[in-house]
């Protein structure tokens, strides 16, 4: 039976993708574990691996088709005893046409349309045919498995080769699940008006005149950010904290550790504020936390997301466990997640999660500003930029370099107390910057 490839969902929070490029043809075989195609995501461009093995019998979506729905058929693959004639009356995203009826019988007038149904999970059979992977009916054949006791995890209930590897006498038949990539996407509960009504619409409804702008449709990108925040801003109470940090004593630091670092290797500000942020999560762990709707989870580690501008929006990547790494390591890892950010090659994993944020606009020449927080994570911090100010020192007048950071906390998990407590740590740290090295 043909084999359908579907379009993967590659995070929670896709829906569509671009299939940038196909690194196979029509007539390839493929195996398990095979590059099939290039997608590109809202976040980043991923290698999409075989799940089965087979002949390529058709591509069904071209190189650099935008806008393909998750869960699409893009490919049909044939099995080693099938050939093209398989493929007579077969449609992608169905089994094989029916004959159609000689004479239809009279309908009544149509009744109004219901929403569909979501699709039940496939049963690993078709009439007495086991759905099964040629390797995984082979493997099963060596090892006197029954492939009727066995559960498939490929598409469609399919049973594939590691299916077959994990089995064991003892397990009983169960309902086949959906396979992980075919799931739905992550239902979104908030719209933007622009994508309610439609661009010129909306704007005509605001007495915008039609011609006087150019009207650029949303990526994905742009969709999954306007969505995320619109939600986190209407969901989440948050408020904010401000304080000033008196920064020479860092400057100084950061100049001596350049000058004796190795080669390659260049610490920024933005390393020491990520470091200094992840010593005060360990010092104040009731403030590294995420609210849920079963309860507050208190994370272990300080695992510090950090907002990094791109072409048509942004992404955090998340330097994981911070509180355990040095000034030099985070400054090396910060560097190659930065680069592999701009150019969308990040893995889901290395940008989704996190329990901290870090916004910093000082190189732009903002002195202070406030974010919106990135769920899941109960905080936020923004960074403005270092400026020559006036202070009292005592009793005298003098001038020192100031940054002003705006703590945003979620009120849900973090009330003014905590917050308070986390930033008078922070400020710590950045204001004696020889501590964050004990």
């Amino acid at each position: 039976m043909p084999i359908e490839i579907l379009m993967p969902a590659l995070s929670p929070t896709m829906e569509e993708g671009t299939l940038s490029k196909w690194l196979v043809k029509e007539g390839d075989t493929v195996s398990s574990g095979d590059l099939l195609a290039e997608i590109e995501t809202d976040k980043a461009t991923m290698e999409v691996e075989a799940v089965e093995e087979g002949k390529v019998a058709k591509i069904l979506v071209a190189d650099g088709t935008e806008g393909v729905k998750v869960n699409a058929p893009i490919a049909i693959l044939l099995e080693e005893d099938e050939d093209a004639s398989a493929l007579d009356g077969y449609s992608a995203g169905g089994s094989t046409a029916a004959p159609a009826a000689a004479t239809p019988a009279p309908q009544a007038a149509p009744a109004p349309k219901a929403a569909p149904a979501p699709k039940a999970a496939h049963a690993p059979t078709s009439g007495d045919r086991i759905k099964a992977s040629p390797l995984a009916k082979r493997l099963a054949k060596e090892a006197g498995i029954d492939l009727a006791n066995v559960t498939g995890s490929g598409p469609n209930g399919r049973i594939v080769k590691a299916d077959i590897e994990s089995f064991t006498p003892s397990a009983q038949p169960a309902a086949h699940a959906v396979a992980p990539h075919a799931a739905a996407p992550m239902a979104t509960t908030t719209e933007v008006g622009a994508l309610r009504s439609g661009g010129a619409d909306y704007l005509a409804k605001l007495g915008v005149e039609a011609g006087t702008y150019t009207l650029e449709p949303l990526d994905g990108m742009r969709k999954v950010i306007a969505k995320r925040l619109s939600a986190s801003n209407n969901n989440v109470p948050d408020f904010p904290l401000l304080v000033d940090c008196e920064i020479d004593a860092l400057l100084a630091m950061r100049k001596e550790l350049n000058a004796q670092a190795p080669e390659g290797v260049k610490i920024s500000v933005n390393d020491m504020l990520i470091r200094a942020a992840a010593l005060a999560l360990k010092h104040v762990p009731a403030a590294n936390a995420s609210f849920t709707p079963d309860g507050i989870a208190y994370h272990n580690h300080a695992d510090v997301a950090v907002a990094v501008a791109i072409d048509g929006g942004l992404i955090t990547p998340i330097v994981r466990y911070a509180e355990n790494k040095g000034l030099s390591t985070i400054s090396v890892e910060m560097k190659d997640l930065a680069g592999r950010a701009r150019e969308k090659k990040l893995k889901p994993q290395e940008y989704q999660g996190g329990t901290f944020s870090i916004s910093n606009l000082g190189m732009m020449g903002i002195k202070s500003f406030g974010s919106i927080i990135n769920e899941p994570h109960g905080m936020i911090l923004s960074v403005g930029a270092g400026a020559p100010r006036p202070v009292v020192k005592e009793g005298e007048i003098a001038v020192a370099t100031v940054m002003t950071v705006t703590l945003t906390c979620d009120h849900r998990v973090v009330d003014g107390a905590l917050g308070a407590e986390w930033l008078g740590v922070f400020k710590r740290y950045v204001e004696s910057p020889i501590t964050m090295m004990l």
